[in-house]
């Protein structure tokens, strides 16, 4: 645990997070910083543990020491204590490797630490924390696929029911087929009776706007001929004045005048019955229109209705699409629901493998901690006791010192006693051996005295013969 993947908290934020999101009531009141800090509580720390794992897996604290052992003993009473936390320990090792704690031991429940509490502790805050975001992803995601199945309900049921008033409006029941048959045929002869009326329709206001423009050339010359009597008549007056008539003539022209006008009442009465009749024609035409605008507002009601079953036919095609869509969806989802269940099998699968070959290292690791401390100790004693021995030397290195500090200083003592003696026997010796002349012992410069009880002798030379 020295590189962690999660911040350390400090033990105010851990108090603070605790008291609100896990503990409930007067747990939350009385827990503290010094239930963490500086010694650890080891019943406030199984508290907690057992608070989270009632919050993540609904296993009350009291069903810890409710366990059922593998084996029927001889007194279960005295093993309550030891199965509550025994349980809270296979439980935490189940857990904690999901928030990448994977070296806790038994120790951090019966002697736990401040840090290695402290870590632990941050380690499953991470991970609640964690643990609530994805929840509320998941809550948003659920309450969205509801919302989806709902939609996807209400669609499948508007589209049953699209899919009946259509089967209603499509099928014609047994009753009413020959009604049906009848209202076709029905139809049909009067879309023929329609056309040719309007065929006829049309020839006739051909014909009627032929007769309006003979009507109108008519009355042109008829107003022309009334201008040209009006002129004739006022010839006839100026040519009364001026000739003498004859009875005989004036009868002739008096019979053809009368002719005349017998001839344009006449063609006036046949004008009169002829416009009669065009008036006639005319009603009948107009009646025949409005006969013709009912069946074309009757035809307009027949398309109206067959638009509207084509856009609901459309609207079922539609429907149907979407039906299909969503179908597909859902089966896509549950595919994906198939697959992420399989995924999630096989890394549970994975993860139970990891957890069992990272049990079986923390187990090798363990064993080889408990080896290498036995071998610590072994090297501790060892170290001890060569400490003690090198104490034992070194007082008896002291010891030699001071001793032969002390003869040291017995003996220069004892060699400036010789010296004061010897030193008359060299004054001795030395005349004694200028007495004898030897050529030998003249020629030798002495520097040093050559007997070894004046080598320790201060500045005391032999000097020459002369």
């Amino acid at each position: 645990m020295t590189e962690n993947t999660f911040p350390v908290y400090t033990a105010d934020a851990i108090v603070n997070f605790y008291r609100t999101e896990v503990l409930t009531g007067q747990e939350a009141k009385h827990f503290t910083k010094s239930d963490l800090t500086p010694h650890p509580k080891p019943e406030a720390v199984q508290t907690l543990y057992m608070r989270v794992l009632h919050l993540l897996y609904r296993f009350r604290p009291e069903c810890h020491s409710m366990v059922p052992l593998l084996e029927n003993i001889q007194y279960p009473a005295y093993h309550e204590g030891a199965t509550a936390i025994m349980s809270v320990y296979t439980r935490m090792q189940q857990f904690l490797p999901m928030c990448l704690v994977l070296d806790f031991s038994l120790n951090d429940l019966l002697a736990p630490k401040k840090q290695r509490t402290l870590t632990i502790l941050s380690a499953i805050m991470n991970f609640l924390h964690f643990r609530k975001q994805r929840m509320e992803v998941v809550l948003e995601k659920q309450t969205k696929f509801r919302a989806d199945m709902d939609r996807l309900q209400a669609y499948t049921k508007g589209i049953r029911e699209a899919e009946k008033k259509i089967e209603m409006l499509t099928t014609i029941p047994p009753e009413q087929q020959a009604e049906a048959d009848e209202l076709a045929a029905t139809l049909s002869e009067l879309q023929a009776t329609t056309m040719h009326e309007y065929q006829e329709v049309n020839a006739k206001n051909e014909s009627i706007t032929e007769w309006k423009a003979t009507i109108a050339e008519k009355t042109q010359k008829l107003a022309q001929v009334k201008l040209d009597v009006s002129n004739l008549k006022e010839d006839i007056s100026k040519l009364k004045s001026q000739i003498v008539e004859s009875p005989e003539e004036l009868k002739s022209q008096m019979e053809k005048m009368r002719e005349n006008v017998k001839n344009i009442k006449n063609s006036i009465e046949e004008t009169d019955e002829r416009v009669v009749e065009l008036q006639n024609m005319v009603q009948g035409v107009t009646h025949t229109e409005a006969e013709i605008q009912q069946m074309y507002s009757l035809l307009q009601d027949l398309e109206s209705s067959m638009n509207n079953t084509k856009q609901r036919l459309e609207e079922h095609q539609e429907l149907m699409a979407q039906y299909e869509k969503k179908q597909k969806e859902l089966k896509n989802l549950c595919m994906e629901e198939g697959q992420l269940k399989r995924a999630l099998g096989m890394k549970q699968d994975k993860e139970c493998k990891q957890n069992i070959r990272r049990q079986k290292k923390r187990e090798m690791k363990e064993q080889h901690v408990q080896e290498v401390l036995g071998q610590c100790d072994q090297i501790h004693q060892k170290r001890e006791e060569m400490a003690d021995k090198i104490q034992e030397i070194s007082a008896e290195t002291q010891k030699l010192k001071t001793s032969i500090k002390s003869l040291r200083d017995v003996c220069n003592k004892e060699t400036e006693k010789a010296q004061v003696q010897v030193a008359p026997v060299c004054s001795l010796f030395i005349h004694s051996l200028r007495v004898t002349r030897s050529p030998s012992v003249s020629r030798l410069s002495m520097t040093h005295c050559p007997h070894p009880w004046m080598s320790s002798t201060r500045g005391l030379r032999c000097t020459p013969w002369t």
